[in-house]
């Protein structure tokens, strides 16, 4: 048995590069959209919030920020590598 082997469960990404440019396209397990959706209900939330309590607009950039830095980091640990791609000229790697 191998112990330096990285089990395929773990290894199993969320997110898959995208075919042009570089970063990350729509998830493709149940796993990635759960963090997806709650993205979205955050930023919504958020966006509720800011209209309801004027006193929340200074706080709103650091909260966009920082929900959009979490989504960021959480496709980098559970993404495909990132790097630009070009198609059809990357579909052989």
């Amino acid at each position: 048995m191998d112990l330096n082997r990285v089990p395929a469960a773990s290894s199993k990404i969320w997110f898959p590069a995208k075919r042009w440019g570089w970063g990350w396209g729509p998830p493709i397990c149940w796993q990635g959209w759960v963090v997806l959706a709650a993205y979205g209900a955050l930023m919504l939330t958020g966006g509720l919030a800011r209209c309801r309590k004027p006193h929340f607009d200074q706080w709103f950039d650091v909260y966009v920020l920082g929900l959009s830095a979490m989504l960021m980091i959480i496709c980098w640990i559970k993404g495909e590598k990132p790097r630009w791609r070009w198609g059809e000229k990357d579909l052989g790697d």
